[in-house]
Parts: C-alpha cells; structure tokens; sequence
C-alpha cells in the first residue's frame, strides 16, 4: 500500500469539548465528544457513591495513566529503543502485559495517531493505530483500566472504532471490516475484544444523530 496522506486539523474547545476545523472549514465534533453524550446509569451511581471530588481525582489519574500507556505502545510500534525510558512503573506493567500480544498479532503497521474526519459522519477524530491483527487489516484502539471490563460496558470503544473505519475509508478509500480493542488491566490478564464494524456503526450514527440537541439544546429556541 502506498504512503498514505497526512492531515493536521486545527482544533478549538466549544464548553470544554473537542471540535476539529477540516480543510473545507466545517466545524466538526471529536468522535469522543459526540460518545460522551451518552449517559451511563453505572457511571451516575459511581459518582454519587463515591463524591465528584474524588470521581474527579480517579478520572484524571485514569487519564495520565491512558496517555501514557498510549505513548509508550506508539513508540515500542515505531520501533523507538527507549519506548521505556521515564514511564511510571505502573504503565510499563500495563504495557509489558500487552507486549505479547503486539509481538504476535500486529504487523504491517499503515499509520499511528492519524488524523480523520468524515463529512457523512460529520466527525472527526485521530485513529491509535491502522494495521493487520492476525493477518486482518483492523482499527485498533489501546485501553487501559484498573478492573477488567464487560463487553457492555464498553460499547462506546466499539462504536468510536467503528467511526474511525467509516472515517478512514473516505479519506484513503481502503475498507476495513475489523475492530480491535486491547486493554491492559492493572495487576490482571489483559483483555481484547474483536467487532465488526458493521455491527456498530449505526449505534454511533444514532449518537451523532442526536448529538446537536444535547449539546446545543438552545440552539433553535
């Protein structure tokens, strides 16, 4: 496959969220700006159960811990010899639990971190990472999480993947049927999950449906 296109999109914050400007100077939301509007029953009760001060403390901890873990996956794919140098101990367990499975199953890496956006999703976002899982051109998505997850519990990983695919295929035309999710999981077995794309995105396309009226809710009024 040919090298495939870079793009950069400016980006701004509307109410504290992610938009990107494409080039054609739409305004677009990140794909996990629009799935954050999805509301989780489980979620409301954590917080309430444990204040928003702490919610907030454990998020942000998640959140440093995520950006992290995702650096030292990047760098470790583009074959960078110090992928380790300087990362907290508890993100290079992560990583080293999901070692095997990039050494076994990932090849043939197309792009890392890419930029999308879509006009018929009307999205945008940037992509983990484009590449064969066992021998199947996949979006793959790295997580990590301090408990192992249920497959419902993480139906917005599956859909955000699924946009990425749609997205990815109107820029560079190339299909890609496959989804993988691979989370890493403090002091546990990590996990992977493997979707169609087919059977998500039009959950994802319902969310950016009603999007507009949930978070622009007096924008006709």
């Amino acid at each position: 496959m040919n090298q495939l296109e870079k793009f950069k999109l400016d980006t701004i914050n509307i109410n504290n969220k992610r938009f990107y400007i494409t080039p054609q100077g739409d305004t677009y939301p990140s794909v996990t700006t629009v799935l954050g509007t999805i509301k989780s029953e489980g979620l409301e009760k954590w917080k309430a159960r444990v204040g928003e001060f702490e919610a907030q403390k454990i998020k942000q901890k998640a959140v440093k811990r995520g950006s992290e873990f995702h650096y030292i996956c990047e760098d470790y794919l583009d074959k960078r010899p110090n992928y380790l140098r300087n990362r907290m101990p508890t993100t290079k367990a992560l990583f080293n639990s999901i070692k095997p499975i990039l050494d076994n199953s990932i090849s043939n890496v197309l792009v890392q971190e890419y930029v999308l956006w879509s006009d018929y999703l009307k999205t945008a976002g940037r992509v983990d990472l484009v590449a064969y899982y066992d021998k199947k051109l996949s979006i793959i998505d790295f997580k990590s999480a301090s408990k192992p997850k249920k497959p419902e519990w993480v139906h917005s990983y599956f859909m955000q993947e699924a946009a990425y695919a749609v997205m990815f295929e109107e820029r560079t035309k190339v299909s890609i049927p496959q989804l993988v999710t691979i989370i890493a999981v403090e002091n546990d077995n990590p996990q992977v999950f493997i979707e169609s794309r087919d059977d998500w995105i039009h959950k994802f396309i319902h969310v950016r449906d009603t999007f507009d009226d949930v978070f622009f809710p007096n924008k006709n009024s």
